[in-house]
Formats: C-alpha cells, structure tokens, sequence
C-alpha cells in the first residue's frame, strides 16, 4: 500500500458524508473532495455509477490501492472498514482484527447502518418529505428512532465516554453515529431525553477530528436551522419537491 494515499471523497453535506470525511481528519490523511450536488441528480450520472453502482454518497476512489489499481469502496460503511483496516495501522479509531474490541466495534457499526441510520432517515421522510402527513408512519419511524437511541443511551450510561470496550477510546462506530446524532431534531427526536447520548454528542464535537470533518464539503448547519422554523419548513420543502421527483424518476425506470 502506498505511504501516499490518492483519496478522493465525493460527498454532500449529510449525517452519512461527514462520517467519511471525520474518519479521514481522524485519521489524518490528506484527500480531495469532489462536492455532490444531490439535489440536482449529480450522483445518478454515468461517471458517478462507475464509482458507486447505487448512485448514493458518499463514495471514495484511492488510487494507490496495493495491487497498483485504483479502488471505489461504495456505502459508507464499507468505506468506514476500508479506511481503517488500510490505513489505521496504529488502530488510532479502530481495533487489531480478530479482538473482542473489533467485534464490539463492527457490531456498533452495522446497529448504525442498519438501524440508526435507516429508521431515522424514514423518521425524515414521512416528518418532513412525504407529500402528505401520515401519522403511522411519522410515529412508528419516530419512536423507532428512540427507542435506538435509548439503547445508546443505556449503554453509555454503563460509565463509558464512548461505545466500544471500556469506552476510554473513540472509534469507528463513534464517527459513524454522530451525524445521525447530531440531526436528531430534525427527525422530531429531543435529544435532552437522552442525557447520555447528549453529553456523548458533545463530547464528539470537542476532537479536532469531528470540528473539521463535520465541516465537508459545506458547513454543518443542523443546528442551527433548527432554531428558525420558517427556515426549517423551507429547507424541507426544497427537499421535499427534489425527494418526490427522484421517487416519480425511479418508478419509471
């Protein structure tokens, strides 16, 4: 593997993209980043499926892959595992393959990847994007959400700072977590109902690591939309409109 790593990050501003690029400021690696304009489709161009076949962000490309070939891990999980086991040698976020920490550590990861982050993001879609209110679907993808981020909660409150092991050290499944966590609000969920997770949240937003990344490729604003709901409801009516017309576009296909 080569000592200079030739990373491109095509990414947006959301709770998926930052985990990319924090993992990459963590780590300390230098990378280019390609701005994907979502709402204009940019992700569904020919050129962008050649690198993510899903047509999603974020998606990376190293050019200095071992077997002198150019790689494009796609789902940002699978980037998350790349990045780590290729580049975290001195296991800075991570944990040696094969220990009880990795393990705790993977199991973290894919509870975010196939349970955060997916029930949360449906929790925004039928709060905030569906064409019209149906109360079932706010609610069960609400509460879901919650009942989630209660077993962080507990978890955390077992006197650990963060998720795996004995909780002294952040890794991976941290920096997967906290851009779902940090939009809480924005899927109706208050994260004061969650004084473990809260304080958790806050204190991920200390290291230099999630200041910068969270930062790519546009500033981290979630917060404070939240405070002005005029500019709430239009934040999501533009997505709202962009959201409809990709779910009319797919139906075609």
């Amino acid at each position: 593997m080569s000592s200079n790593p030739d990373i491109t990050l095509y990414t947006a501003q959301t709770p998926n993209g930052i985990k990319i690029s924090i993992l990459l400021e963590e780590l300390g690696l230098p990378y280019k980043v390609e701005k994907i304009d979502i709402s204009k489709n940019t992700q569904k161009e020919d050129w962008f499926l050649k690198i993510n076949p899903n047509g999603r962000i974020p998606a990376l490309t190293d050019g200095s892959y071992a077997d002198g070939k150019p790689i494009s891990p796609f789902e940002s999980g699978a980037i998350m595992l790349y990045l780590s086991d290729t580049y975290d040698k001195d296991y800075k976020v991570s944990f040696p393959p094969g220990t009880r920490e990795y393990y705790e550590m993977l199991s973290w990861l894919f509870f975010l990847n196939a349970g955060v982050g997916p029930m949360q993001g449906q929790s925004n879609h039928f709060g905030r994007y569906a064409p019209e209110k149906i109360e079932y679907g706010i609610n069960r993808y609400k509460n879901e959400t919650r009942r989630l981020y209660g077993v962080l909660d507990k978890h955390l409150a077992e006197g650990r700072d963060y998720l795996v092991g004995d909780g002294k050290k952040c890794s991976v499944a941290d920096i997967a977590h906290y851009g779902w966590v940090a939009s809480a609000g924005w899927a109706g969920v208050d994260i004061t109902e969650f004084p473990k997770l809260e304080a958790w949240e806050l204190r991920m937003e200390q290291r230099e690591g999630v200041k910068k990344g969270k930062e790519v490729p546009s500033p981290h604003r979630i917060k404070e939309l939240l405070r002005d709901q005029a500019k709430v409801e239009e934040e999501a009516k533009k997505t709202r409109d962009w959201v409809q017309g990709g779910m009319k576009a797919d139906a075609k296909r």
